[in-house]
């Protein structure tokens, strides 16, 4: 990893640590109400994942824990990893409130091993907007391979690229078509972003404001995993998300969202299951 993609991961662990209290206080993550983790995962997630009681599992760039505590409820022995210290400290204040038995770390990535002290996985899982925070997805499918134990198996359910090269929003005076904004693949410099507010509700993040995101197309992913020696076992490609990215999507009766009954079915959210 170069000295200015260390730069900009040092930007994003300062954006995320301002982020945190912004989070904790929304409505977003429900925080507030009976906490229930596992409406963040879709059925096939847990099809894929089968039967987690007993198994060691690690959660990467888990942010406030709000999944990583669904592992421990079924049974696993639970750990969370985050870049952000105020990320992990809300996280295990979150997961004692609830009753969970969950270890959380403060982190980065791709200082993994390190970091567990060579601790093994059967369970690896990540996602849902973390890989394009990572700039070398080859370095992070090297860290991922030396901390699955013989067999293990890593799940990510990370939001497609599509998702992510639409935008979150058409602009100022469009209607609600959809239109490509931004890069599917991967290759181009970091986008830089400077927001003042996140993606949840909520008041104004103070302070460290500036982030970098890569975007990462599914061939870099596949490729990178390959290359570290697993192998692909499952690839699910889903219409919904778990909240409603545009205005017009409806509710299903799984309790997500997607696009309205006239619209192209699109991939927004991909479930990939891989093995050591």
């Amino acid at each position: 990893m170069t000295d200015e993609h260390e730069r900009m991961m040092r930007a994003n662990q300062a954006n995320w640590d301002a982020r945190t209290p912004v989070h904790l206080a929304s409505r977003f993550y429900g925080l507030g109400e009976r906490l229930d983790p596992a409406r963040w995962f879709a059925a096939f997630e847990w099809e894929d994942l089968g039967d987690l009681a007993g198994l060691d599992v690690l959660h990467l760039q888990c942010h406030l824990g709000t999944e990583t505590i669904a592992f421990a409820e079924r049974g696993a022995r639970t750990v969370g990893l985050d870049i952000s210290e105020a990320s992990v400290a809300a996280a295990a204040a979150i997961a004692a409130r609830a009753g969970a038995d969950v270890t959380y770390v403060r982190a980065n990535v791709y200082d993994a091993v390190e970091a567990l002290g060579g601790r093994l996985f059967d369970v690896i899982y990540t996602g849902k907007g973390a890989l394009c925070y990572l700039p070398d997805l080859d370095r992070w499918a090297a860290v991922i391979a030396q901390l699955l134990c013989p067999g293990g198996r890593l799940y990510i359910a990370e939001f497609h690229p599509l998702l992510n090269a639409l935008g979150p929003k058409p602009a100022e005076g469009e209607g609600t078509e959809l239109l490509l904004r931004h890069d599917y693949l991967g290759g181009r410099d970091a986008v830089h972003r400077n927001a003042t507010y996140t993606y949840t509700d909520g008041p104004a993040v103070e302070g460290a404001t500036d982030s970098y995101e890569w975007m990462h197309g599914m061939d870099e992913v596949v490729n990178a995993l390959t290359t570290a020696g697993l192998g692909i076992r499952r690839l699910r490609e889903s219409d919904e998300l778990p909240w409603p990215r545009w205005p017009q999507m409806v509710r299903t009766p799984s309790g997500w969202w997607r696009l309205p009954e006239g619209e192209p079915r699109i991939p927004l959210l991909y479930g990939l299951l891989a093995s050591r």
